[in-house]
């Protein structure tokens, strides 16, 4: 057996039959073998670990069940591979750089998974000056510079649009993200462009992603002469505190003001009426990112793809018919 087949086997690699493969996993098993990574490493193997390096408040990271179950997708792929994954948080950009070229340096990770695209973005230059494998989550990157795995925004804008449309709603108004980020840019866009297809007025109103901007600027909205009757957030942390706005404003969901959440979770399900939300499988959104990324890793020149979009989920929210219904997703598949 060659020393080729056995490293292609090892790192999960192609260019072996699967049953060559699995008896060198089952002899490597039978013998209890362990890979050095250290020697890998100054052989030029590589570091059998993939690096995530995300620029937010650490709490709001741990609010959010998109990057937990994200992470969790990435993982069951690397673990499937043996390799291990490096989570740093930072309190910006620049200090994010600053990372990706300490482990370029140090030739710390094979990889690294780039999140939370910016307008004007200096990382994907800045990776690809550094010859380092990545792949961006979301996108596309509008200049082409990295590779991207992504959900169309502009087609779960129109999902949402179109459910609101079809309950009578012409007065939406989108609680946003950070203007900045190129996905709540493009989720931004999509909800305008549609308006008019939804005989709708839509307006945007940008936060930090923080509840305090969020439910400022919901209090701002529903003190208008005219309140919209429907309200869309970013995310499931932004809905229910918007829900306990709503409510404190004496008003009711959905008779007065229907909600929707553009990120599902077990919160959304397990609020009084439950949150109509975009289910967006995330965990196997991470999945497809690792598998996505490992194929650079091994060599592949790989191009961007765009997965199903989402689906919306109707609940009491938004639609008082489905106050009631036991059909909702299985606790399971919120976690996905």
């Amino acid at each position: 057996m060659s020393e080729t087949a056995v490293s292609f086997a090892l790192n999960g690699r192609p260019g072996i039959s699967d049953d060559t493969r699995a008896r060198i996993l089952n002899a490597v098993a039978e013998l209890g073998f362990t890979p050095n990574y250290a020697a890998r490493t100054l052989a030029g193997a590589g570091s059998s670990t993939i690096g995530l390096v995300v620029a937010r408040a650490p709490e709001s990271i741990g609010s959010e069940a998109f990057f937990l179950r994200l992470i969790a997708g990435i993982q069951s792929v690397l673990s499937a591979r043996h390799y291990g994954l490096l989570f740093q948080v930072v309190p910006s950009v620049e200090e994010e750089l600053d990372v990706y070229r300490r482990w370029s340096v140090d030739t710390r990770v094979d990889g690294v998974v780039l999140v939370d695209l910016h307008q004007e973005d200096p990382r994907p230059a800045v990776l690809r000056d550094l010859g380092m494998a990545a792949v961006l989550v979301g996108g596309p990157d509008p200049q082409g510079r990295l590779s991207s795995v992504a959900i169309d925004d502009a087609a779960a804008a129109r999902l949402i649009l179109d459910h609101l449309s079809a309950l009578g709603h012409r007065r939406i108004a989108y609680v946003a993200g950070d203007p900045e980020l190129e996905h709540v840019r493009q989720r931004s866009q999509a909800f305008m462009s549609y308006a008019g297809d939804a005989d709708a007025d839509v307006v945007v109103i940008p936060t930090d992603f923080s509840t305090q901007a969020g439910t400022g600027a919901l209090a701002g909205q529903l003190a208008r002469t005219e309140p919209p009757t429907a309200i869309v957030f970013e995310n499931e942390v932004l809905a229910v505190a918007g829900v306990g706005v709503i409510k404190r404003w004496g008003l009711s969901v959905p008779d007065d003001v229907a909600v929707v959440s553009f990120e599902d979770s077990v919160i959304c399900s397990a609020m009084r009426p439950q949150i109509t939300a975009l289910h967006r499988q995330t965990y196997h959104y991470g999945s497809a990112v690792a598998e996505h990324l490992m194929r650079q890793v091994n060599g592949e020149q790989v191009a961007s793809i765009v997965l199903a979009p989402p689906v919306l989920v109707a609940r009491g929210s938004s639609d008082p018919s489905a106050a009631d219904d036991d059909g909702d997703l299985p606790v399971s598949d919120l976690l996905k």
